[in-house]
């Protein structure tokens, strides 16, 4: 870490400019966040320069700060004018802040952080990058693996959920990393002086030091790392908050459904099949749930008589299986919309206040597929053929249409799609998932008398299909 008192050194004599690189994504204030260094720097007797190297839109890239700093004390010794750099350069940055884990993870790969000099302060919340959620698979980044390339890779890491820090103070987490750099005393500044350059700026002060006081909070707590995988499926959360939306007489025989999965399948598939369950009594309905364990008891007899002990087959099947029952169409589409969750959600998203009226305007496509997939299988059908009926519906939704959920036309809308929910099991897309589901498991069941291996690769194969 930097002296608080005296300037980092590059030899006896010499003094040299503090080098500070910031990753941030888009909103998320780092632009701020720069500026408040050079405040404080300014004010406490350094000179600042600062640049930025703006990344991509959309989560492909992040904006680079670079901040210099260089202490006017070394001038007044005598010490040459600074000639201060635009960019950093890797093995040359003092201190890199990253709002994310993995654009840590990218100040590592770029060489920014080193063993040797740099402290790094990260906060371990993820947000999943374009190229992870377009794989076709599951291509998600292995924050654990992420974590500790960040701690092996610097010279001092300062890591904790700062996002979550901003959340539970209705700040943002440019104020919450503000208070972690201050935290880490790599900075030759008090706290009063940070605290200060908030206060000179003007804007959301009262909110932008309960942030900081977070930060510090969260830094002095030490580096409490990402979610690690547990054994609950990818989507757990979404199941659980499925779950807790659902009506209050079916909790009772979910549960029940939940303890005849228990006694019925081994411990290392239990928690994906419980997960399993849950989305699909709220995607459609119980007896849809009850049709899902019917579904997985042919592969777990194929598990129980060909399986190594590790459970990975059954497990593997039950998610991509639950994945695949729970196809998103625009009848799920339209349900999630109107939930209330959803408006609970967004009011908390934006911080409105108590009596502020919000508007939700949704911007809807659906495509004649789409639309097909959703009637009655021979409609479906009929609508797809060649002729005037496919003619109209495209030209009638040749372009998309706004719809405000908050309004009484707009609810309805949606409710009225989301009631064809009863309807679901007579669908074209129904039967056509229903056909590829079926074909899927036979062939996983097949080739798990065969070779086992083999058959978790053709039930992990599943996840290719979106």
């Amino acid at each position: 870490m930097l002296d608080r008192a005296q300037p980092q050194a590059e030899g006896s004599q010499q003094a040299r400019a503090i080098r500070i690189a910031i990753l941030a994504m888009g909103g998320e204030g780092g632009g701020v966040l720069a500026e408040w260094i050079v405040d404080l720097a300014e004010h406490g007797g350094y000179l600042a320069q600062l640049t930025s190297v703006p990344g991509v839109a959309q989560r492909t890239g992040a904006t680079i700060y670079y901040v210099e700093l260089f202490p006017q004390t070394a001038l007044a010794e005598g010490a040459p004018e600074p000639v201060m750099a635009l960019m950093p350069m890797p093995g040359d940055v003092d201190i890199v802040i990253a709002s994310e884990l993995m654009e840590a993870g990218r100040a590592v790969q770029r060489g920014l952080v080193t063993p040797d000099r740099t402290a790094l302060i990260a906060s371990t919340h993820r947000v999943f990058a374009m190229t992870e959620k377009v794989a076709l698979a599951d291509g998600r980044a292995d924050g654990p693996v992420l974590l500790e390339a960040c701690r092996n890779s610097a010279k001092n890491f300062f890591g904790a959920d700062l996002a979550a820090a901003a959340e539970r103070t209705s700040s943002v987490i440019s104020a919450v990393l503000f208070g972690a750099l201050a935290q880490s005393h790599t900075l030759p500044f008090e706290r009063d002086a940070f605290e200060a350059t908030i206060e000179r700026a003007g804007v959301g002060v009262a909110a932008s030091k309960r942030g900081f006081a977070a930060g510090m909070t969260a830094v002095s707590e030490g580096d409490s790392g990402p979610p690690t995988n547990g054994s609950v499926p990818r989507d757990a959360s979404s199941t659980q908050a499925s779950a807790a939306s659902a009506p209050d007489g079916t909790h009772a025989s979910l549960a029940a459904l939940i303890a005849q999965a228990d006694g019925a399948f081994p411990s290392s598939a239990r928690a994906v099949v419980r997960a399993g369950l849950e989305r699909l009594a709220d995607y459609q309905d119980l007896d849809y749930a009850q049709d899902y364990l019917l579904r997985l008891k042919p592969v777990a007899d194929a598990e129980r008589r060909h399986g190594d002990g590790s459970g990975r087959l059954l497990a593997e099947t039950a998610r991509e299986l639950a994945l695949g029952m729970a196809y998103e169409d625009t009848i799920r589409v339209a349900e999630l919309k109107i939930r209330g969750s959803r408006f609970v959600r967004v009011r908390e998203e934006v911080r409105a206040r108590q009596g502020q009226i919000i508007e939700i305007a949704e911007f809807m496509h659906p495509r004649l597929k789409e639309i097909a997939e959703s009637m009655p299988a021979w409609l479906g059908r009929l609508m797809l053929r060649p002729g005037l009926l496919r003619s109209a519906i495209e030209n009638a939704t040749r372009r998309g249409r706004i719809v405000k959920t908050t309004s009484i036309r707009g609810f309805l809308q949606l409710y009225l799609v989301a009631s064809l929910k009863t309807w679901r099991r007579s669908s074209l897309r129904f039967a056509e998932e229903e056909a590829r589901l079926s074909a899927w498991l036979d062939r996983v069941v097949a080739t798990a008398a065969r070779n086992y291996a083999l058959a978790v690769e053709v039930a992990e194969c599943r996840g290719l299909v979106k």
